[in-house]
């Protein structure tokens, strides 16, 4: 989901506007976070990021308070991915070395607007068309310099995205995702069913933590609203050495801070932004030994560093 900035609410008299149009969008919302969950369909939709475009086709069922999701890349190199209830089940193409090195998702929250209105202004702000069915354009603009803003046109049927914007405070397009084809109906079985080249997630990946990731870690800093939704503790397959993965969100943005020790070898701090994710590493000492801090998330990068150089071992205080 991605956003457009809005122009400043206005004031005086006009306040009972923004109010109404906050009430209307907490309204579509709601029906957004309910329609992902108890809405089936499947389509085709054009995924537009730091200039390239890809076309994915995507089967979305849900049934008896179960979401199974399959998707597939049309072009380029062919990648695949099923999921269950939000958690990745088989993955192909180039996709495979990556996911597998990659913590578990947390599993997928309903949007509370409530909570979002503290870090967003929420309006509506009019109405398109998209994939040949109309829409209602939400727009959420955040309130501090930490987070992206989001424009979202939703189906006016089913309440499903049809097209969301990503875009920074200076009004650039960082991503973009759009239906060509929706079709509000539940796949079958077949078409839910993965190729012979989606490969199973190992063990390693899907395993639960022993002991809570976050023990060991706090952050001296956070962005406003950002809370840890997810933690997992899990061995490195080449390094050997255990990695601690915290993921936080805000109810709508998302970023993970993954940490492993050095163990004696060499560490370069890194600093790059790839369209909306921004990736920042930082060699962090601590008494047991250096730690390379890592942030990934679509936040600003400005926002990524802060959060790196801010954590901090919970035994005794880490010195940069």
């Amino acid at each position: 989901m991605r956003a457009l900035p809005l122009l400043p609410l206005l004031l005086g008299s006009c306040l009972s506007v923004p109010a109404l149009a906050a009430s209307d969008a907490s309204q579509w919302l709601n029906r957004l976070a309910q329609a992902e969950q108890q809405q089936s369909y499947q389509g085709t939709f054009v995924y537009e990021r730091n200039g390239s475009f890809s076309t994915h086709d995507i089967w979305h069922r849900a049934q008896n308070g179960k979401v199974t999701e399959r998707l597939l890349q049309l072009d380029g190199s062919a990648q695949e991915v099923v999921r269950v209830d939000g958690r990745t089940q088989c993955v192909s193409g180039t996709l495979v070395s990556g996911v597998k090195q990659q913590a578990p998702s947390a599993a997928p929250h309903g949007l509370d607007p409530l909570k979002l209105m503290s870090w967003y202004d929420l309006a509506v702000a009019g109405q398109s068309r998209v994939a040949g069915r109309d829409a209602t354009i939400v727009t959420l603009t955040p309130k501090d310099q930490h987070r992206y803003g989001f424009e979202l046109h939703l189906d006016s049927q089913t309440g499903l995205p049809l097209k969301s914007l990503l875009l920074d405070d200076k009004g650039r397009l960082l991503e973009r995702f759009q239906f060509t084809r929706l079709d509000p109906s539940a796949p079958g079985d077949a078409d839910l069913a993965p190729s012979d080249n989606c490969k199973p997630l190992g063990p390693a990946v899907a395993a639960a933590p022993a002991a809570p990731a976050n023990a060991h870690w706090r952050s001296d800093w956070l962005p406003p609203g950002f809370e840890l939704a997810n933690s997992a503790v899990r061995k490195d397959p080449d390094s050997k050495t255990t990695v601690t993965s915290l993921m936080y969100d805000d109810g709508l943005a998302r970023f993970s801070v993954f940490l492993e020790p050095l163990n004696g070898a060499s560490g370069l701090d890194t600093r790059t932004q790839l369209g909306p994710t921004s990736a920042v590493s930082r060699r962090l000492t601590t008494p047991k030994g250096d730690v390379m801090v890592t942030v990934v998330g679509e936040i600003p990068i400005g926002t990524a560093e802060r959060i790196a150089l801010s954590m901090r071992a919970q035994d005794a205080q880490a010195k940069n």
